[in-house]
C-alpha cells in the first residue's frame, strides 16, 4: 500500500517547490534508462538556485520535470502546493504557462515578431487583452533596458539583446519561477555579464530563480547550488553572497 503523503502547505515564506522521490525512467525499446534516482528536494520562494552537473547527470532531466515538459516515472513533485506530478499533458500546459517562466540558451524568439510581440506571446495563451498584453510587454521591456528597441525583430538584435528578450518574456504571467537553462551559453563575456546581473536584481526583487550552468561563477551568485551526479544530488553548497 502506498504511504499518504500529505501536501505541502504553500505558504509565501515557505517552499514554492517540493519533490518528493522523484524516479524518471526512459523506455529505449526494450532497455529500460534510469535518469533520477529518488531525488528529493525543496527550494523556497524567492530563492535563488543553481544546478550543476557533468553532461548526463540528470540535470536537464530534473529541470523538465520542474518545468512540467515531462512527467516523473514514481514520486511527487508539488509546485505552490499543488502536486503536479500525475497531470495530464493539457493540465502540465496550463501550469507550465501560468506559473513557469523559461529562459533558454539559443533565445528561443520568434523570429518575425517585434520584442513587444515576443514578450507579448505567452499572455496571449492566457487570454489577456491585447491593450493589456501590449502595455505589460512594454513595461518590462524597459525593465530589462529594452524601452528603446521595443519594434526590433530578434535578427536586429545582439545575442545579449535577445536573451534580455527572452528574460522578459519568461516574467509575462508573473510565474511562480523562472528556469533558466546555460542562460549565458550563447554569449561573450560582457553580454553574459550582462544577463547575470538582470537575473540578480529579479532575485532582488523576490523572483524564485533556479539556473542550470557548468560556469562556477554563475553559481557562486547564487543562494545555493545543488550538484548533481549519476541521476542523484551529490551535494548542495549553501553560498555565502554579499
Amino acid at each position: 500500500m502506498q504511504k499518504f503523503r500529505k501536501t505541502p502547505q504553500f505558504k509565501s515564506d515557505g517552499p514554492i517547490l517540493v519533490i518528493e522521490q522523484l524516479y524518471k525512467s526512459y523506455q529505449l525499446g526494450a532497455v529500460e534508462l534510469p535518469v533520477l534516482h529518488g531525488i528529493d528536494l525543496s527550494i523556497k520562494s524567492g530563492e535563488y538556485v543553481a544546478v550543476m552537473g557533468p553532461s548526463g547527470s540528470g540535470k536537464s532531466t530534473l529541470l523538465n520535470m520542474i518545468g512540467c515538459l515531462d512527467r516523473p516515472t514514481s514520486g511527487h513533485y508539488w509546485l505552490g502546493g499543488r502536486d503536479v506530478s500525475s497531470l495530464n499533458d493539457d493540465q502540465l500546459s496550463q501550469i507550465r504557462g501560468a506559473h513557469i517562466g523559461f529562459v533558454f540558451q539559443s533565445f528561443n524568439l520568434i523570429q518575425q515578431l517585434s520584442v513587444v510581440e515576443n514578450i507579448e506571446v505567452p499572455m496571449f495563451y492566457q487570454g489577456l487583452s491585447e491593450e493589456t498584453s501590449a502595455k505589460r510587454a512594454r513595461e518590462l521591456a524597459a525593465m530589462v533596458g529594452l524601452g528603446d528597441r521595443t519594434k526590433h525583430r530578434p535578427f536586429e538584435l545582439s545575442g545579449g539583446e535577445q536573451q534580455r528578450v527572452a528574460i522578459a518574456r519568461a516574467l509575462a504571467n508573473e510565474p511562480l519561477i523562472v528556469l533558466a537553462d546555460e542562460p549565458t551559453g550563447n554569449l561573450d563575456s560582457e553580454s553574459g555579464s550582462e544577463i547575470m546581473n538582470i537575473l540578480d536584481d529579479l532575485h532582488k526583487r523576490g523572483t524564485t530563480l533556479i539556473i542550470v550552468t557548468h560556469d562556477h561563477q554563475i553559481a557562486a551568485r547564487t543562494h545555493r547550488t545543488i550538484h548533481f551526479l549519476d541521476g542523484r544530488i551529490e551535494r548542495q553548497e549553501y553560498n555565502h553572497r554579499r
